[in-house]
């Protein structure tokens, strides 16, 4: 079964560590040393996100953002 997916931001913090943000779920952000690390943690930190809110009979937000890549 396919899971549902969500639009993550990935992108160097100020300390060197890849960041790793799901906006449409307010607080759920992972990092790491490396850009795989930080996403493999937020595949976890999403799972994790969206099992407590079912837990706790929760709406679980839709994805509300759209990607566009800009160039300057």
């Amino acid at each position: 079964m396919m899971g549902k997916m969500r639009q993550v931001v990935v992108f160097r913090g100020e300390d060197g560590q890849w960041v790793a943000d799901c906006l449409s779920l307010p607080g759920c952000v992972s990092q790491g040393r490396t850009r795989e690390e930080a996403v493999g943690g937020i595949r976890e930190a999403i799972r994790l996100y969206i099992a407590v809110l079912e837990e706790d009979s929760l709406p679980i937000p839709e994805e509300r953002f759209e990607g566009v890549l800009v160039v300057v």
